[in-house]
């Protein structure tokens, strides 16, 4: 398949760019097989560089002739585009649409990017689990390291070596991968030095429209919880397509 075929509308001039808290910026967007491009072409001025799979979702206004575009990204960040053209707006937003559900992986940005620099050390090893958590077991040893997912056989999409409550085993890990979609069970992102406040990551709980629950799976995330402590769950997807997952199968923590 071919980039080009998903791009309807190229470029487009005249545009006007709306970030929250940020000045408005008036100029070219662009259409890329990977990137979002919206450059004033003037100096000192900020241009958008937006990964299509970065998006999350977008909604299309109209006003008139003139068009609007709504993109919600993954990072939370909301962009508006007031586009001239009501043909134009439909074929950018369209053509965001493909470019930003592209199903095979080898499509993807990682495996076009080509460096304009020389690259003169092995990103491989700029980050190495073993010695980032030594800095955590030196003011807290209540977590550990797993090897789980050496082979990523539980879940693909996460790394083979991952932080976890020092109290759960990895036998409870693989039973909470199959209570949560594609295997992401929780694992620890942040942990806070001063307070000792954690964030921890996963997928969505396979509740169904059963409510069905996971005896593992609470017992890990009580155990990410000081006594006396209350935990908050961020679901960062809305409420419709929240409850359209748990009618798949899919679904979302209960308050307890």
């Amino acid at each position: 398949m071919e980039f080009v075929e998903l791009i309807k509308t190229p470029r487009v001039d005249n545009v006007i760019l709306h970030r929250p808290f940020l000045p408005t910026v008036e100029g070219t967007l662009c259409l890329t097989g990977h990137h979002l491009i919206l450059s004033s072409r003037q100096d000192n001025t900020e241009e958008l560089w937006l990964l299509h799979s970065n998006i999350d979702s977008i909604e299309k206004r109209f006003t008139g002739s003139m068009g609007t575009i709504i993109i919600r990204c993954k990072d939370l960040r909301i962009i508006q585009l007031d586009i001239p053209g009501m043909d134009e707006c439909l074929n950018i937003s369209s053509s965001i649409e493909a470019l930003s559900s592209l199903d095979s992986v080898t499509l993807m940005y990682p495996f076009f990017y080509r460096p304009m620099f020389e690259v003169i050390e092995e990103g491989w090893h700029s980050f190495l689990p073993e010695q980032e958590f030594a800095l955590l077991n030196s003011v807290t040893d209540e977590w550990r390291l797993s090897y789980v997912n050496k082979d990523y056989s539980l879940c693909p999409s996460y790394p083979q070596i991952v932080t976890v409550p020092k109290s759960i085993d990895d036998e409870l890990l693989k039973k909470v991968a199959m209570f949560r979609y594609l295997g992401r069970f929780p694992v620890l992102s942040y942990y806070h030095k001063k307070n000792g406040m954690v964030m921890m990551r996963s997928s969505q709980p396979l509740t169904g429209t059963n409510g069905r629950r996971c005896k593992e799976d609470e017992k890990l995330i009580n155990a990410t919880l000081r006594a006396g402590k209350r935990g908050y769950i961020i679901d960062t997807r809305s409420i419709n397509v929240a409850q359209q997952a748990r009618a798949r199968g899919g679904g979302f923590e209960q308050e307890v």
